[in-house]
């Protein structure tokens, strides 16, 4: 486990240390010859303002996933009606479509749009943002379904016997026992969509466009040290967002949580 841990991490770690090499070279150097942080005060101001682009976007992301994964996985787990499974089927179905197909049906659907009515939301923040909703939103229904599943309806009973109303008794007693699925559904839709590039390339442009896709263009067309220095502070960020939730509601509740997720 050690030796393939380490085999994980190795890049990561070249590319921190990397980041500390001073002076002009058009490659990575690791070791480096001397530390420096050079490159941290050289990062171009796109890159922050891809970054800000891309948190807002996650962060979004993360909030409509959620506003259709809580509802929906209520009415797969508790819903008795015809066509139940097949509607599952449906809702995660954007789990096996690949990436790049999905860009470029919505791409095709944009078009079809600003042909059809005179909008065009390729290029804007919202085209984006639905790109991603409808690639997180099956992240967040399956850690949600996984606890409603394990979820004891007597808590609810008792609640309703005492004289909670329905919404008192979802707001005190449901979500809060729910609330674990809910935080690693918003987690994992976050990651997804910052890190996500194939349907970002599609429906992003050069006035609009994510972190990742700035970094794909950079390191095909305009490598420098300063990616390297960015792509750290992303890594660290990434860190910190970990310890936070693990803060909040701890690995153990979160790893129950993700238990039933799909892969």
């Amino acid at each position: 486990m050690i030796a393939l841990y380490g085999f994980l991490f190795a890049p990561l770690v070249v590319v921190a240390g990397a980041s500390l090499a001073g002076g002009e070279r058009p490659y990575v150097s690791f070791p480096p010859d001397r530390l420096s942080f050079e490159w941290y005060g050289r990062i171009p101001a796109r890159y922050v303002e891809s970054i800000g682009l891309s948190v807002l976007l996650a962060g979004a992301t993360a909030v409509c996933a959620l506003a259709l994964a809580v509802p929906a996985a209520l009415g797969l787990v508790r819903g008795r009606f015809a066509g139940r499974e097949a509607v599952a089927l449906f809702l995660r179905a954007p789990l096996q479509i690949p990436f790049i197909v999905v860009g470029i049906a919505f791409l095709q659907l944009y078009y079809a749009l600003g042909a059809a009515v005179g909008i065009n939301p390729r290029g804007r923040f919202v085209g984006l943002l639905l790109g991603h909703v409808f690639l997180t939103t099956p992240y967040a229904l399956g850690t949600v379904t996984a606890v409603l599943q394990r979820f004891n309806r007597r808590l609810e009973e008792a609640a309703r016997t005492l004289g909670a109303t329905p919404w008192r008794t979802f707001r005190r007693v449901t979500l809060p026992v729910i609330m674990p699925g809910i935080y690693a559904g918003a987690l994992y839709a976050f990651i997804v969509s910052f890190g996500e590039v194939p349907v970002a390339l599609f429906l992003a442009n050069p006035r609009v466009a994510t972190f990742p896709v700035e970094l794909f263009g950079a390191l095909q067309f305009d490598f420098n040290p300063s990616l390297l220095a960015v792509s750290t502070l992303i890594l660290c960020l990434s860190l910190a967002i970990i310890v936070v939730f693990q803060r909040i509601i701890g690995i153990d509740a979160l790893l129950r949580a993700t238990a039933g997720r799909d892969p």
